[in-house]
């Protein structure tokens, strides 16, 4: 079994500075070997891809843009009516995926519209989706590159969110049928939606690109209170095989990075006890 491999969630590590160039750097000297961002977009790919190397840290992830968040937007591959600033916001992820060196980027579905009835819209959404995606899984197949679905929950994090299942997001891969699609594993989205991390991480694993954690309600470090058990779930996803990174996107409370050593000392007492 090869042993995970973590990256910092540049989002959402390391607030207290100021720019990814600094972030990087911590993130670096704090022992990790991977970087990953939403949108890298307020930087020069060049620049970032310099502060990367320079801080020894590969950059794994990056999202596509948003959109117009002033309008409400969080995401374009299935808005209808919002195909072209899709495919132009893919065209900008590819060029700085391809800068910073970078596999995979998350391909980002998006909010039901506002003023919009979910149950009348979503399959009008999920055929724009489908387009969206055979058009990028065309693009990012050209670059080598791997395009990724993360659903997100709907109960807490973002009401609006047209992709919130893992089993939404299969049936849709599925639909599409490109080998450089695949499903992006948030563990604080899934264990809010659906639960049955055991099963679901089994059942769903070999579609699995990428893959986040938090802890459970309060989205803290592995290591702060909550309802999940991580020791467990990390050696689930080794003995599964897992062999890409685990995104650390959580909002610090006060533990930083050490946590990783009490939740592999965990998981080491859960195989000898």
């Amino acid at each position: 079994m090869a042993p995970l491999r973590f990256s910092a969630n540049l989002s959402w590590l390391f607030p207290e500075l100021p720019g990814l160039p600094a972030r990087l750097r911590a993130a670096g000297s704090s022992g990790f070997e991977a970087a990953e961002v939403a949108w890298p977009y307020a930087e020069p790919p060049e620049a970032l891809a310099r502060a990367a190397r320079e801080a020894g840290l590969r950059v794994v992830l990056i999202n596509t843009p948003p959109g117009d968040q002033e309008k409400g937007e969080m995401g374009l591959g299935a808005v209808p009516g919002r195909q072209a600033a899709f495919r132009e916001g893919l065209e900008q992820a590819v060029r700085y995926a391809k800068a910073l060196g970078c596999p995979r980027i998350h391909l980002m579905a998006g909010r039901v519209p506002q003023g919009a009835d979910p149950a009348t819209i979503r399959g009008e959404m999920e055929t724009v989706f489908l387009e969206n995606l055979r058009h990028a899984a065309g693009v990012l197949a050209q670059e080598n590159l791997v395009g990724l679905l993360e659903p997100i929950n709907t109960r807490v994090t973002d009401p609006q969110y047209f992709l919130d299942t893992p089993q939404q997001a299969a049936a849709i891969l599925q639909k599409v049928g490109r080998p450089n699609l695949q499903l992006q594993m948030d563990i604080f989205h899934w264990q809010i939606m659906d639960g049955n991390l055991t099963g679901n991480i089994r059942k769903f694993l070999p579609i699995v690109g990428h893959v986040q954690v938090a802890q459970v309600p309060g989205r803290g470090e592995p290591s702060s209170p909550g309802e999940l058990n991580f020791p467990y779930l990390f050696q689930l996803l080794e003995d599964e095989g897992y062999k890409g990174f685990v995104g650390c996107e959580y909002r610090p409370q006060g533990e930083g990075w050490p946590w990783r050593d009490r939740c592999w000392m965990g998981a080491v007492l859960l195989l000898v006890g």
